[in-house]
């Protein structure tokens, strides 16, 4: 096939190549494959964004639960303690909760090894760190407390 058998003419009149006729192909279906991708993302991203919302809603009903709990939990133990004995009670078994599942989390990355053995073991520097500074201070407000309640009871 000669040069100019090759040449077709464009819509405009003018010839084009074989080349350029190959670019202009590929061209188009990259753009419609560009289109069809958008489309996809744009029918995913419906449904993925209201689920997002969703589960975010869900996760702050679920703060708002436990919220409602611990307040019930705490005028419960409010009927039988001091206020500030029941609140002091309650945070405690927060905090033993709280480390107790940490404990098994951090296991459970070691255990996972490699950059989670890592990231356990950066986590477990900055909860010592924090906990250095944070117990001293609460245990001496809650000697205060406790000398504050024998105390009060005394000038009964």
């Amino acid at each position: 096939m000669s040069e100019a058998a090759a040449r077709q003419p464009e819509a405009s009149g003018r010839a084009v190549g074989p080349t350029e006729r190959l670019a202009a192909d590929v061209a188009e279906v990259v753009r419609e494959e560009v289109r069809e991708v958008r489309t996809q993302l744009m029918r995913a991203a419906g449904p993925t964004g209201v689920g997002l919302a969703l589960l975010a809603t869900a996760g702050g009903c679920l703060v708002l639960g436990a919220g409602a709990a611990s307040t019930t939990v705490l005028r419960l133990l409010e009927t039988f303690l001091p206020r500030r004995l029941a609140t002091a009670g309650l945070t405690g078994g927060y905090l033993v909760a709280a480390i107790v599942l940490g404990r098994a989390g951090m296991e459970q990355l070691r255990a996972a090894g490699g950059h989670s053995a890592w990231l356990a073991d950066e986590m477990q520097d900055a909860v010592a760190t924090t906990a250095s500074r944070v117990v001293p201070a609460g245990a001496a407000a809650v000697r205060d407390e406790l000398d504050q309640l024998s105390a009060s009871r005394q000038d009964r």
